[in-house]
């Protein structure tokens, strides 16, 4: 039996093919993935645009029920508010926001990355990356034409569990959109899980095509030539799964895939690596 990574940018749910946010059908896509880690970017808490839905714990606990198992999670706001309205940056105690199944969460209209595995966790840990200064330009395809716009705070959120070839850390991040800021995100990543156990592993949407960031992160690609933006005809790998380096006791891969869901704009990526180590 083999154990499953996962990273998906969930665009708070909406499908492109009709633009609503349903929850039914996005617990639907990601539980039948039944993945052992869950790397989430683009999550909603209590927002009014996804019915106020605390994302990352309804994802929890319907894979919860979909294994008939324990997962734990956390979700770690990157804004307080409204994305594309009035927001402030989280900070401080905005990140003790999830516990397992059976805590209690604070509650506040928030929007960030989630991070949710079957492995009992040891500690939760965040990283938080600064946005960009200034505005910088995006194009939109929506209305094709380029608008300049505010970058947004992002974080990573990690976690050292129990995996079945032993202690390691898995982690979640967004990166962002502006090319070479998103270089130097990565490169503050690397040096902030450095103190946690390895193997490492990081998942998440780094607006940076592969094999960028292979080569400046210096971590091994898990998943190499599956486009995942845009869906559902790809052009680029935005999304990926990073390992730190090759390591005896982490356990060889065995498929990997891009997988079109009902909802996002992104594919998700999937690696599925043996049960055990080496």
């Amino acid at each position: 039996m083999s154990s499953r990574l996962v990273t998906s940018n969930l665009l708070h749910g909406r499908s492109l093919q009709d633009g609503a946010v349903d929850t039914a059908r996005m617990l639907a896509a990601l539980t039948a993935l039944r993945p052992n880690v869950l790397a989430m970017q683009e999550v909603d808490r209590m927002q009014p645009r996804s019915a106020g839905v605390d994302q990352t714990a309804a994802v929890a606990s319907a894979l919860a029920e979909e294994i008939q198992g324990d997962v734990y999670w956390r979700f770690v706001p990157a804004i307080l508010g409204e994305p594309g309205g009035v927001w402030s940056a989280a900070t401080g105690l905005d990140f003790a926001s999830g516990h397992d199944l059976r805590g209690v969460e604070r509650i506040s209209t928030s929007y960030g990355t989630g991070l949710i595995t079957t492995w009992p966790v040891q500690s939760w840990h965040v990283i938080v990356l600064k946005a960009f200064p200034w505005r910088a330009p995006v194009f939109i395809p929506g209305v094709n034409r380029w608008m300049f716009i505010d970058d947004e705070p992002r974080v990573c959120v990690a976690a050292v569990v129990d995996a079945p070839w032993g202690v390691c850390t898995v982690a979640s991040a967004h990166l962002s959109f502006v090319p070479g800021w998103n270089v130097w995100q990565l490169r503050r990543l690397v040096r902030g899980l450095s103190s946690l156990p390895s193997p490492r592993i990081l998942l998440g949407d780094f607006n940076l095509p592969a094999p960028i960031p292979g080569v400046f992160g210096r971590w091994q690609a898990l998943a190499s030539g599956h486009a995942t933006f845009p869906s559902p005809s790809p052009r680029l790998q935005l999304d990926h799964v990073l390992l730190d380096d090759p390591h005896e006791r982490f356990p060889s891969v065995v498929a990997t895939a891009a997988v079109e869901l009902t909802f996002s704009d992104h594919r998700a990526i999937v690696v599925d690596v043996s049960a055990s180590g080496s």
